[in-house]
């Protein structure tokens, strides 16, 4: 997955979030499905940063950017903000 991929993947996981968030504004919290899949999203796009962090980092330093993968949930939510 190239750095455009990637950032066309945030743009449609930003894209469902908002629509999600307003649906929840609207309907008072969302049902908690939706609350759930809202869960999913910011993982997910923790995880679509840091690998687009991880790739640039790598390019910086003369690195291969192909060589970086996903990190898993579990140790990407793990970071302090």
């Amino acid at each position: 997955m190239d750095d455009r991929n990637i950032l066309r993947r945030i743009s449609e996981l930003v894209d469902e979030e908002h629509r999600l968030r307003s649906t929840a504004q609207v309907n008072e919290a969302g049902t908690a499905d939706e609350q759930d899949r809202l869960r999913e999203l910011e993982e997910s796009l923790d995880q679509c940063w840091d690998l687009l962090r991880r790739r640039r980092a790598a390019r910086q330093a003369h690195g291969d950017p192909e060589a970086q993968g996903a990190r898993p949930v579990s140790e990407v939510e793990r970071y302090l903000q």
